[in-house]
């Protein structure tokens, strides 16, 4: 790399660290106080990918200030590599970075990004900013030491090794290269991951986000990463990042982090909202004051500006799936982190944003679990420890229903990254079909997020082979993001298995494409694969692919459903009174049951008390 390319802080760094380790002692409280209730802020990942500016950094922190910081928004976070002076949306520059790195092997913010970061000053003044507006400050980092320290042998501060000495390229993320793992034990690497959280309590960092640590779950550098936090003389809200964290090490990242991922990256998908369902079920019992499961970050409001997945758009999330998202995370108690641009928020996200009954329960609430689940008809509760009251939290997560893969005119086998090629061929006769249904599914481990490829498909009579991508479709659906002719659902090359194809369908599971069949043709063939795009991006990928030629859609379900609850299944016994969280109304006592209607994918809440007209706390 040029060397006009690197930032070198060679004395003020220098004088800073020393400085800190010299005056400040080590943390000794709990560091689950420094986050007793579930953190809330802003991310820059969902609407600025990793090319966020200081500029948008800091209109997000004025509207956060202004609009939202009353509530209890106080977090503004600076998401990934903030520290390459020339990357780009829609995928990462890994050709030609223009790295910022100090002569300790530590990255420092791109100044043409940041501008007040120049002469060495870090990321200090725009965590002082935050500051003086009464929020806090956060980063992101990926776990480990960077390749270009390794490569320059960089020294590490307060040690005589260098990176060549503490790093290994086993575990080195296969989505973004910039990183080599931390060897736990070898002389120097307590020592760097000290002197990372020292240069960042020198720039007065509140809060950092630690990616490709908790899928696989890194169990040594999660522990070096909290000694260093421990001793950097500064209270650091610690998150880990992605997952889903290993159910398995629960106790473990409790016991080290304040908030944890439980999924991998969430998308404004309903399909993958839905999936949370089963993914907060699971950890609930893990919840704790300062010590939060992560259900990821808030898709809402204005997306995709320069993010890496999908265009510039509000959210695809419609009103009632939006309640459904809010609700559940709030009484999941998840970590609340927005990802849409602040400054371009509309009224209804603002609603969503500052109510206050359903804040207060996010707060404050206890005991919060599954009551039961009734195929996609769900209820969750928790307790006002202050009161008495119970929480109610009812979702309609009804869809409609495909028919089964036993009606299906030709269906794959469960395709994953063990598959050989991570592909299947498709041959299926359309003699006499007017109709032809190409359908994806999770393949049955409810993770959505699998991009999947209908690879040179064509329609054949014998003699003559049309493409299918050329033909236009009637109606295609996705999970997530648009179907798309010749080009991955993320608007890459279609690649499987590192071949790229020129033509096909690049879409996600779940998805459904009709067309209208041109008479004549017999044949339908095509190959079936895993896109690239998505087997990188999480471990266990599946996919099945189905050909229908009949409509393999059922009746779609009503658009309410009634769900019923008995007082006593909440603890309660009647007379009691109903307050509703999100408009505010009370409606009146029940006595022995309650059973209002719920839309389809909508969401209601509510506080239950014997103590008279509910109120909210």
């Amino acid at each position: 790399m040029k060397k006009r390319h690197t930032t070198l802080l060679s004395g003020l760094l220098s004088l800073t660290a020393a400085l800190a380790f010299a005056q400040k002692a080590p943390i000794n409280s709990d560091f689950h106080q420094w986050a007793i209730t579930p953190p809330m802020g802003w991310n820059s990942w969902d609407c600025y990918g990793p090319t966020v500016t200081e500029a948008e950094v800091k209109a997000n922190a004025d509207y956060m200030a202004a609009n939202l910081k009353s509530n209890g928004w106080e977090y503004v976070v600076v998401d990934i590599r903030w520290y390459v002076g020339n990357d780009t949306a829609h995928g990462y520059n890994e050709k030609n970075p223009e790295w910022n790195i100090d002569e300790y092997g530590r990255f420092v913010p791109a100044p043409n990004r940041f501008p007040s970061a120049a002469g060495g000053k870090g990321f200090k003044p725009l965590a002082d900013y935050m500051h003086a507006k009464g929020l806090k400050f956060g980063i992101h980092i990926m776990r480990g030491v960077p390749v270009i320290a390794v490569q320059r042998k960089l020294p590490i501060f307060g040690s005589k090794a260098s990176a060549a000495d503490i790093y290994s390229k086993e575990g080195q993320a296969g989505w973004l290269h910039d990183m080599y793992t931390v060897v736990a034990g070898r002389a120097g690497a307590q020592e760097y991951y000290n002197s990372l959280f020292k240069l960042y309590a020198s720039w007065g960092v509140d809060f950092v986000k630690v990616d490709d640590l908790s899928s696989p779950y890194h169990k040594p550098e999660v522990e070096m990463i909290r000694k260093a936090i421990d001793l950097s003389g500064r209270k650091i809200v610690l998150s880990t990042s992605p997952g889903e964290t290993p159910i398995a090490e629960a106790k473990h990242v409790q016991a080290n982090a304040n908030m944890w991922r439980t999924v991998g990256d969430f998308w404004d998908s309903w399909e993958q909202l839905k999936e949370h369902f089963d993914v907060c079920n699971r950890w609930a019992p893990f919840i704790r004051p300062g010590a939060f499961p992560d259900a990821d970050m808030l898709p809402l409001g204005h997306l995709g500006i320069r993010a890496e997945r999908g265009d510039d758009r509000m959210t695809r999330f419609s009103h009632d799936e939006q309640f459904t998202l809010m609700s559940l995370w709030s009484i999941f108690r998840s970590p609340l982190m927005f990802g849409g641009d602040l400054p371009s928020n509309d009224a209804f996200t603002l609603s969503l944003l500052t109510n206050k009954a359903v804040l207060a329960m996010h707060h404050n609430s206890t005991n919060n679990r599954q009551l039961f689940r009734r195929d996609n008809l769900i209820a969750w509760t928790a307790d006002d420890p202050k009161t008495g009251d119970k929480f109610l939290g009812l979702f309609n997560a009804q869809d409609q229903e495909l028919a089964p893969a036993n009606e299906a005119a030709w269906a794959s086998n469960i395709i994953t990254r063990q598959t050989p090629g991570q592909i299947q061929s498709v041959d299926v006769d359309i003699t006499g079909a007017t109709k032809l249904y190409l359908n994806v599914r999770d393949g049955g481990d409810d993770i959505a997020w699998d991009h999947a490829d209908w690879l040179n498909p064509v329609l054949s009579n014998g003699s003559q082979t049309v493409p299918l991508s050329a033909l236009p479709w009637k109606s295609a659906s996705a999970g997530w993001g648009k179907v798309t002719a010749n080009k991955s659902v993320s608007g890459a090359d279609l690649l499987v298995a590192g071949k790229t194809y020129e033509q096909g369908i690049g879409t996600h599971s779940n998805s459904l494409i009709e067309y209208d069949l041109p008479a004549g043709f017999t044949r339908f063939r095509a190959t079936a694969g895993l896109d690239n795009a998505g087997a990188a991006q999480n471990t266990g990928g599946t996919l099945q692919f189905l050909v229908y030629t009949k409509n393999p859609l059922r009746p779609m379900p009503a658009d309410s459903a009634k769900i019923f609850v008995t007082l006593a299944q909440l603890g309660l016994s009647g007379p009691c009174t109903v307050h509703d969280l999100w408009t505010g109304k009370q409606l009146g006592q029940v006595t022995g049951n309650f059973a209002p209607y719920v839309r389809r994918h909508g969401a209601k809440l509510y506080r239950i008390s014997t103590r008279g007209t509910a109120t909210a706390k």
